[in-house]
């Protein structure tokens, strides 16, 4: 869900873009890792389903946005550039409170980046482009983020921190309210009764 949340936002920038993950058919799946094989200039969001088993042999560059379950991951993501013995590069975005994944990796070559200046006027036309995002997708987007982090050892330990997190999330996306939980979700992810979650009636 946080593929399609990605990928409608870049849809909306005008770029070219395709996204893959767990929810499109396996033939869709096909049809667009060829496409994206045989492209020269295309995007690809795609969830861990293209982590690992699929040969890109001309990819340039893999995005990482949050850190993946563990190390393994990680790498099993960074591998699809710099394929048979061509060039690649990856970057990693991570909030601050994900940091703590650096220390699994702290072996690796890494450079730590400074923030790039973001331009206003693009943050502002960034927000404008989530509002015409499907609701649908946000609020999927939503359930899907406080699911993975709530399983995150680190983060998940911390119930309200964990909500308070996911609800700037959620507002980030134009959302102003929270999409609600079903009662039996929210005790199973150990949320009920958590400050700023909200039981479906």
């Amino acid at each position: 869900m946080m593929t399609s949340l990605m990928y409608s936002l870049l849809h909306e920038m005008k770029l070219n873009v395709r996204e893959i993950h767990s929810k499109k058919s396996p033939l869709y799946r096909t049809r667009v890792s060829d496409e994206f094989r045989e492209s020269k200039r295309l995007i690809l969001v795609t969830s861990d389903v293209s982590a690992r088993g699929m040969n890109y042999p001309d990819v340039t560059l893999v995005v990482q946005v949050g850190i993946p379950c563990d190390r393994e991951q990680y790498i099993h993501r960074l591998g699809r550039t710099g394929r048979e013995g061509k060039g690649g590069e990856g970057v990693l975005l991570l909030a601050p409170w994900e940091a703590h994944f650096l220390d699994e990796i702290k072996d690796l070559p890494l450079n730590k980046a400074s923030l790039p200046h973001l331009d206003p006027a693009m943050k502002v036309q960034t927000k404008g482009l989530m509002t015409k995002i499907d609701t649908s997708v946000k609020e999927a987007a939503y359930h899907a983020w406080l699911g993975y982090y709530n399983s995150n050892r680190e983060i998940g330990r911390d119930k309200t921190t964990l909500v308070e997190l996911a609800n700037g999330f959620c507002e980030s996306m134009g959302l102003h309210t929270p999409p609600s939980l079903f009662r039996k979700t929210a005790l199973k992810m150990g949320l009920k009764g958590i400050p700023g979650i909200r039981i479906r009636k």
